[in-house]
């Protein structure tokens, strides 16, 4: 596990691959709500010597909806988001080199009105990507990576050379 990582102001942080042993959680955005008894995590691990994300079922309906919908209606709308996320995320996939493909996870499938969140552990070979925030000044560079390394038996976050500020 690597050491907490600073935070970066003014800073967005995403990343394009994971590595095994990675965790996520999906949180549903305003106004929608999980549906009841199902699991927001994911875990990237090896199957068949292919890192691959392990998902629960998991949807985020709109609280209004919830209510007024009947269950054969909501079954039908569950069955055709999955068709449709669930190909993004093969596509990506299919997009890693095979040494990838063995030890990270590419992109995680989107769901439908939910983000994903991380549980800020992160993994020896994870690489961050920070970009600043829109509307803050910039100063070069603007964009940067961090990644996490295992130098002399110690475990560390390499430099990141940006710097993003807001003139208050």
């Amino acid at each position: 596990v690597c050491p907490d990582l600073s935070r970066t102001e003014f800073a967005d942080v995403t990343a394009e691959m994971y590595p095994l042993g990675t965790k996520l959680y999906y949180e549903c955005d305003d106004g929608y709500e999980r549906r009841s008894g199902q699991y927001l995590g994911i875990r990237c691990q090896s199957t068949h010597w292919v890192a691959s994300w392990v998902y629960k079922e998991f949807e985020c309906i709109d609280k209004k909806i919830l209510l007024s919908m009947d269950p054969t209606m909501e079954l039908n709308f569950t069955q055709k988001t999955e068709r449709k996320t669930q190909s993004l995320a093969t596509q990506k996939q299919e997009n890693l080199t095979e040494f990838d493909r063995k030890d990270f996870c590419g992109p995680p499938k989107t769901i439908p009105h939910a983000s994903l969140s991380l549980n800020n552990k992160y993994y020896v070979g994870q690489v961050l990507h920070f970009k600043c925030q829109s509307g803050y000044d910039k100063q070069s560079p603007t964009s940067g990576t961090r990644t996490c390394k295992k130098v002399n038996g110690t475990i560390t976050w390499t430099h990141l050379d940006m710097r993003c500020t807001n003139d208050s």
